[in-house]
């Protein structure tokens, strides 16, 4: 399997359409996508595939998958069902609506692909400094230890 960008793709306007209407207060996908478009991008996975051979999946919307898969508490074979059949996964991920998805296996080996060297450590760096670009994470602070409560304890 090669290396295929989709880095940047727009979401379908019609899976855009589809998914605000049947969400109109949102959902944990479509904030990862309103938010979160953008952690990663398919150059980011490039010297883990091959440059030659068949067209493989997006690498970027693989590790939104797992992301989502990990929030929502989801098996590989949901979270593939998921990106078969639900329109906020769609939209999260620029998907047509009739788009097939993938074998729930792809998210094995993609993990087994995330679990080589220190690619799992770099991925989070990457991921952490774009979260930080973007104003959604903030450096540590060191918290004040010498507070103290400023109400009376009754007794019980």
């Amino acid at each position: 399997m090669s290396f295929r960008s989709r880095s940047g793709e727009q979401v379908p306007s019609l899976t855009a359409q589809i998914a605000r209407a049947s969400n109109p207060g949102g959902t944990t996908a479509i904030w990862v996508r309103d938010r979160l478009d953008g952690l990663w991008h398919d150059e980011d996975f490039a010297d883990w595939y091959p440059r030659d051979g068949r067209p493989g999946l997006s690498p970027a919307q693989l590790a939104t998958v797992c992301v989502l898969q990990f929030v929502l508490g989801l098996s590989d074979r949901q979270a593939a069902q998921a990106v078969r059949c639900r329109i906020d996964f769609k939209y999260a991920l620029a998907m047509e609506l009739d788009d097939p998805g993938f074998h729930h296996s792809v998210l094995a080996d993609f993990r087994e692909r995330l679990a080589q060297d220190d690619r799992a450590d770099r991925l989070l760096d990457l991921a952490l400094a774009r979260l930080k670009e973007a104003g959604l994470v903030r450096e540590r602070t060191t918290q004040r230890t010498d507070s103290t409560q400023s109400w009376p304890r009754y007794a019980t």
